[in-house]
């Protein structure tokens, strides 16, 4: 009996893959591309509350644009305040699990963040990790997306095999690094799924393998592992860890703001390159003031760093930026951030972004051509047992 060729078994096994995961695979490529600027876009849903300041005027002192906050807003006092560099930005203040925009300058309540393309961005978010599946159901979709994650990096890298030419002419690598036109149906789905696959290979490798440490514990351990690191305890240092309103629960019926003004003065001088500095307010008197200050586009955590203050005295308790992490940590960083591309900036999400638009028309194609090649062996088994309904046919 001979073996099947190491080419054949890898051609069924990707696109059987391709086929039992293929809905999953789609609906991720699909939001992955409507995410490409996530972060740009609610920033530009939130440009009303920009404007130009006064001529020769200067912002307000923390401590008083805080204090002109709690008056217009009774109730929970402020749990951390966010300043961006740049000058036209509105700051943003938060009051337990709500934020609201003030004028920097004036101090005056301009409203709170819009809501829309924030909603569209949670519900793409969820189709896009979970499969939209929500509650007791919530592992099943994040389970789904996960292995269906990993059956696409596996489709990836046997497509790489497979997409090289057998034979190396240029006639024969011409089909399939470039588009021809004119082609329809099959030969225009296979023109397609090899030029895209073949551009698109290396970043959506990647993109796809990046989004592992994401969906499965054993994968975000294995970074660790590899280079010989512990697991980090859950919530120590995670990204969500210097958000606004953390310790919204934990807050002083009537806070004091007094000193903020130093220990904001003392962030801005650790920090002169800047884009957005964001303190949580200490909830006594003597709790360490906790500045988060990045300098880069919000989602490139290289350009991230966290500044912990004495309030009494002023004087730096510690410093981390993130060459100050372990390598288990920035690697881990790196996986979280490329995965969106968002540790490239702008370029990076770009490409990481056309990446999951080439995964959609890989899928779709991928898809049609195993549908085609089913209908025939179907058809070619109807004509081998009914010999004369291929016959009448011809003859009609």
């Amino acid at each position: 009996m001979r073996l099947p060729s190491l080419r054949t078994v890898l051609f069924w096994s990707h696109l059987t893959a391709g086929v039992m995961a293929g809905v999953a695979i789609l609906i991720m490529s699909l939001t992955g591309v409507l995410l490409m600027y996530e972060r740009q876009l609610i920033e530009w849903s939130d440009r009303q509350f920009y404007g130009e300041p006064p001529s020769a005027a200067e912002r307000l002192p923390i401590e008083a644009l805080l204090t002109r906050a709690q008056a217009q807003r009774p109730g929970p006092a402020p749990t951390a305040i966010t300043l961006r560099s740049d000058v036209s930005a509105p700051a943003a203040v938060a009051f337990g699990q709500t934020t609201a925009y003030f004028d920097a300058y004036s101090g005056v309540l301009l409203g709170e963040p819009t809501t829309d393309v924030r909603w569209l961005m949670s519900r793409l978010r969820a189709w896009h990790r979970w499969m939209a599946l929500d509650g007791d159901n919530r592992p099943l979709g994040k389970a789904i997306s996960g292995w269906s994650n990993a059956a696409f990096f596996f489709i990836v890298l046997s497509g790489m095999y497979l997409w090289i030419p057998r034979r190396w002419n240029w006639s024969s690598v011409r089909a399939v690094v470039m588009f021809k036109g004119g082609l329809r149906g099959k030969a225009r789905d296979f023109n397609w799924h090899n030029v895209v696959g073949i551009w698109s290979a290396v970043p959506l490798a990647i993109v796809v393998a990046t989004a592992m440490p994401i969906s499965f514990s054993w994968a975000n351990a294995l970074v660790y592992k590899l280079v010989g690191e512990s697991v980090p305890a859950a919530g120590g240092g995670g990204e969500g860890a210097n958000r606004p309103g953390a310790e919204a629960n934990r807050r002083r019926a009537t806070p004091s703001f007094d000193g903020v003004n130093t220990l904001w003065a003392t962030a801005e001088r650790q920090a002169p390159g800047w884009r957005t500095i964001n303190l949580r307010l200490p909830n006594s008197s003597d709790a360490p003031a906790v500045f988060a200050i990045d300098a880069g586009t919000g989602g490139q955590p290289q350009f991230r760093s966290t500044l912990t203050l004495d309030p009494l005295t002023g004087d730096v308790v510690r410093w981390e930026t993130f060459a100050d992490q372990s390598l288990g940590r920035r690697l881990r960083s790196w996986s979280r951030f490329t995965h969106t591309g968002e540790y490239y900036g702008i370029a990076g999400q770009t490409i990481a972004g056309l990446a999951s638009a080439g995964g959609t028309v890989l899928v779709w194609t991928g898809v049609a051509l195993a549908w085609r090649r089913f209908r025939a062996w179907a058809l070619a088994g109807t004509r081998v047992l009914n010999p004369r309904s291929d016959r009448a046919t011809e003859a009609a």
